[in-house]
């Protein structure tokens, strides 16, 4: 059983990680494949405004999520939990050197393939994101017998 404090960031913790999973499929299901649909003419200002405006959703959510993670592992060195925050680095690995470098050549304008490769590889994340809510949701379910 955990004490109050780390209930409620465990809480914390799993709550941010299923908003990041909303997140995740929206982006994978609409919004990278509405890149497609998108004016030519006006798509580097439309990458632009992409990447400035998700920064401030997915930004916060995921520093929460990190930060939360880190201080739960201090308690929590379970194998579950562990594994968790794997996943969760390896979803900020590819953030941070593929998805962020592809989103940076797309500011340069529309490239078919590009975005096609964006979209299958973002579901390496969304699956890596939906494997670790069940995880943690795992990990809840066990903690709290």
């Amino acid at each position: 059983m955990l004490g109050d404090h780390s209930s409620s960031m465990l809480f914390l913790h799993i709550l941010s990680t299923a908003i990041m999973v909303g997140i995740i499929w929206v982006i994978q299901i609409v919004h990278y494949p509405s890149f497609h649909y998108i004016d030519k003419n006006r798509y580097v200002s439309f990458q632009n405004f992409h990447m400035n405006k998700i920064s401030y959703i997915v930004i916060p959510v995921m520093s929460i999520e990190a930060i939360s993670g880190i201080i739960l592992l201090y308690n929590n060195q379970t194998v579950l939990f562990i594994i968790s925050l794997i996943i969760l680095l390896v979803i900020w690995t590819l953030t941070a050197f593929y998805f962020t470098r592809t989103h940076q050549l797309l500011a340069n304008g529309y490239k078919k393939d590009i975005v096609r490769k964006l979209v299958q590889a973002n579901w390496a994340r969304t699956g890596l994101w939906t494997l670790r809510l069940l995880i943690l949701i795992t990990y809840l379910d066990i903690t709290l017998i």
